[in-house]
């Protein structure tokens, strides 16, 4: 009688609730309504903008925004708060969020906490056990409060299961050792219900979290263990934060339903756990950019046959890898190896293509693989990106490559050993963008095998063998915009066919044999990036050039041009480098030069330029704006970034097949320039650009004293004025160049003093002012002066103080003892004496010009007297 009483009690409560549950289903929850509000609280911002649309007017919490509830019981099932908290809106630092806050919300799928500045571990810790601890300690208490008489549950069973809200809670008495025993009884009725509900939105809730994405915070620490009790988690990102440590094996082998996995850009470290061979349902594994090392598990790919993106690189792996065990991924569609710290070993093996058929990327770059490169990969009919760039493969092009993967667009095969043919004749790479072979032997001339791949955007083929002409069907091209043909051996002029292309942007012809100039035809509407340094071009700048007005830079280094610097080189309004030098330029320095008000690096040296330095050159800000923008990023090709070439969550497929080239993010392809700082030439590519500021003035002509207006460059970092005829004294101005690292007036005619001020020049680590006309004392041997050799001063005769060997003292009397007194009566004579002998002198001057005016026989006469004087004294 008892048991069918509490029976009938029981599903009369359950009717109850879920007739409640169905006339209240046309808005969400009270109790998750509130609970939104107070996660909006925490997410405050200082504008006071977080979440501000939730509750203003629509009670209805289904309907706010970053919401999401089941269509049936209206239970909020996604949190969408990503970057709900984001650097650049009031913070600048990492805050902490209470995970208990998430505990009203027990059928919650999906969370998404991406880029909120959140920081320290416990957000994972506390979803995994903290927040837990508190609840279960209700739990305990009710527990106490029932009468153990009136308890009839058995002891030690393993569970027991109810129908409570049309969900399935499991009780186990083994699982977490929460209840020994359940007891049921009429006053304790309810006080139980609320520890069931308790224990369930801990664990049954938790458990049903299927995705989960921390990334972009702020989060530093260890990956707890108890990561593990999120058993249904299916997409877990923690991407871009400051984890580290090793993977905690106990929590990973037990998220067997995890697809994706996303731990990049963190600092993780150790080898990667076997058991991550377990999680078969895998689809994404993405570790790159963190310091996994050791060799990569070989059960680890052979037990992952659902993989379709993976991406392993920036690490530390070493060894081989064995592509055996793909041998099953048809499947597999990304797959991300590269890197300057991984150094795996060993060939590609010559049945690749059959293995990976409806592979789309494969980056294998910056390792140590040797051999050729497999004919297989002709089998790739879907390849849409091969990456083998920065290896030790050699041998040729394979022909079935070359005619079998017609869907590929980007080919990276630089910085190897391959040669033969540029491209094989019977090419059929009809869908290629970006063509990079730089840096290995192919020799010959440009292989008509191109001609098949009509929308080439970029050819770079530099840093080879290559003879010949450029061919004149280059001008075919009419999507080209990036031509890179340096360091071989091509000659000729560049050809007119030149003038078809509209769409250039970066021509680089330097360290060949051309001749002659640029067809004044050529469009360079578009032009950037120009480098014809190293060849033979003649005659003064070109005219076509004043068209170039996004031009960024101009090198023509190291040719034959004369003429002046022309006054058009104002229309050029975005250079930042202009770099001239070793040319046969004459003529003063344009003022119009002082016009292009974001220059930072001007190298004029090695010409025949005259007159005086520009006094306007301090109106151009030499390193003082700094402007990150995509100046010295030369093309759409690079890397390709996790969030441009897929879309994936736990509930849609994983869509690599929707990957567009544009979207293909930018980073190893940078623009070049080459200048010399500190006595040596520098390579700057890329960021560093931004920061590098210098102007290069040396072996010229050019006369005058410095203008002190130059001291006003304070953010310059080179200042080579050496090899002129500079007169007058270093101005005192120069104190003020705070940034500069070089200084370089050495082989000029100045004199007077060294300024003392110049040890205030804390960057500066070389400075010379070698063989001018200076004189006093050398700077005091202090700060960066200190680490200044006799080197930098020699060729100053008059030149005193160390570290050069003429000492300053005069006399040895102490330097403490008092200066001897002078009487005025020797100041009076030593007055008189200088008096006397400045008359005596020039009474003897005016004697000698009368003397050349007298007469033949009156100078006879005199030279005879003279003589005759000089024998008598005899």
């Amino acid at each position: 009688m008892e048991y069918t009483l509490l029976l009938y009690l029981l599903i009369l409560l359950g009717s109850l609730q879920l007739h409640f549950q169905s006339h209240g289903s046309s808005a969400c929850l009270e109790e998750e309504r509130i609970g939104l509000l107070k996660l909006k609280d925490s997410f405050i911002q200082a504008n006071g903008s977080a979440l501000s649309s939730w509750g203003v007017e629509d009670g209805d919490c289904c309907r706010w925004v970053r919401v999401s509830c089941d269509n049936i019981t209206k239970q909020v099932v996604e949190l969408s708060l990503n970057r709900t908290r984001p650097l650049g809106l009031g913070f600048t630092e990492g805050w902490i969020l209470n995970a208990s806050l998430f505990l009203p919300f027990q059928e919650l799928q999906s969370l998404d906490l991406s880029g909120n500045l959140l920081k320290e571990d416990d957000m994972l810790s506390r979803l995994g056990t903290k927040s837990l601890k508190a609840c279960l300690h209700h739990l305990m208490t009710c527990r106490e409060k029932v009468k153990k008489p009136r308890c009839t549950a058995e002891r030690g069973k393993a569970a027991e299961e109810w129908k409570l809200k049309g969900q399935r809670f499991a009780q186990r008495q083994s699982g977490y050792g929460l209840l020994e025993y359940l007891c049921i009884g009429l006053e304790q009725f309810v006080p139980i219900l609320y520890s069931l509900s308790c224990v369930k939105s801990e664990i049954t809730t938790l458990r049903n979290l299927e995705s989960l994405h921390l990334g972009y915070n702020d989060m530093a620490g260890e990956i707890p263990p108890s990561i593990g009790a999120l058993t249904s988690l299916k997409a877990l990102s923690l991407t871009s934060n400051k984890l580290n440590g090793s993977l905690p094996v106990e929590g990973f082998c037990k998220l067997r339903c995890l697809q994706e996995l996303d731990l990049s850009i963190n600092n993780f470290e150790g080898n990667l756990p076997s058991c991550l061979s377990n999680l078969t349902s895998l689809r994404l594994l993405k570790l790159s950019e963190n310091s996994f090392g050791g060799t990569i598990p070989p059960t680890l790919f052979p037990s992952l046959k659902s993989l379709e993106y993976v991406s392993l690189s920036y690490n530390h792996f070493e060894g081989s890898l064995s592509f055996s065990s793909f041998a099953n991924h048809s499947k597999l569609e990304v797959f991300e190896l590269d890197s300057h710290n991984n150094n795996l070993k060993g060939e590609l093996p010559s049945f690749i293509g059959s293995s990976l058929p409806n592979l789309l990327l494969l980056n294998m770059s910056n390792n140590a693989l040797q051999g050729r490169i497999p004919p297989s990969f002709g089998d790739m009919g879907r390849l849409d990106l091969l990456d083998l760039s920065n290896n030790n493969l050699s041998g040729q092009l394979p022909e079935h490559l070359v005619m079998g993967c017609v869907s590929l667009r980007i080919l990276k095969l630089s910085n190897n050993n391959l040669h033969g043919q540029l491209l094989p004749k019977r090419s059929n790479l009809t869908r290629l963008f970006y063509l990079f072979l730089g840096n290995n032997h192919f020799s010959g001339e440009i292989s008509g095998g191109l001609l098949n791949s009509s929308y080439l955007q970029l050819l770079d083929s530099s840093s080879n063998l290559l003879s010949g002409k450029i061919p004149d069907w280059i001008g075919n091209f009419k999507f080209l915009s990036s031509i890179i043909l340096s360091k071989n051996s091509l000659e000729g002029s560049i050809p007119m066919s030149f003038c078809k292309l509209k769409r250039l942007r970066f021509l680089d012809l330097s360290s060949n044999n051309f001749i002659h100039s640029m067809p004044s035809c050529v469009n360079l509407s578009s032009l950037r990036y120009l480098h014809l340094q190293g060849n033979t071009l003649t005659g003064p700048l070109p005219n076509v050039l004043s068209t170039a007005s996004s031009l960024v830079t101009l090198d023509l280094r190291d040719n034959k041009f004369s003429g002046r610097i022309p006054s058009w080189i104002s229309l050029l309004s975005n250079l930042r480098v202009l770099l001239l030098k070793g040319n046969d330029l004459e003529g003063s320095i344009p003022f119009e030069l002082c016009q292009l008000i974001i220059l930072s690096i001007v190298d004029l040296s090695h010409n025949n330029l005259s007159g005086s330095i520009p006094y306007c050159l301090p109106s151009i800000p030499f390193g003082m704006k700094i402007n990150f923008d995509d100046t010295f990023r030369t093309g759409q090709y690079g890397r390709v970034s996790y969030e441009s070439y897929t879309r994936y969550s736990y509930r849609s497929q994983l869509e690599v097949g929707q990957y567009i080239v544009d979207g293909y993010s930018t980073s190893d392809e940078v623009e070049e320039v080459e200048f010399i700082t500190k006595s040596r030439a520098e390579s700057y590519r890329g960021n560093i650009l931004y920061f590098m500021s210098g102007i290069d003035l040396s072996w010229n002509k050019l006369t005058g004293p410095i203008p002190p207006e130059i001291g006003h460059l304070s953010g310059i970092h080179t200042l080579n004025l050496s090899h002129n005829c500079l007169n007058g004294s270093i101005p005192e101005t120069f104190s003020l160049l705070k940034q500069v690292q070089s200084l370089d007036l050495s082989h000029n005619r100045l004199s007077g003093q060294i300024p003392s001020q110049l040890v205030e020049l804390n960057f500066l680590s070389v400075f010379t002012v070698a063989c001018n006309n200076l004189s006093g004392r050398t700077p005091d041997m202090k700060a960066q002066f200190a680490t200044f050799e006799e080197s930098s001063y020699e060729g100053n005769p008059i030149l005193c103080g160390l570290p050069l060997q003429r000492s300053c003292t005069t006399s040895r009397i102490s330097p403490s003892a008092p200066p001897p007194s002078r009487s005025v009566h020797s100041d009076f004579l030593q007055a008189e004496f200088w008096w006397g002998f400045g008359q005596s002198y020039v009474l003897a001057l005016l004697g000698y010009i009368a003397f050349l005016y007298l007469s033949p026989y009156h100078q006879r006469r005199l030279f005879g007297f003279v003589e005759a004087r000089v024998v008598s004294y005899r």
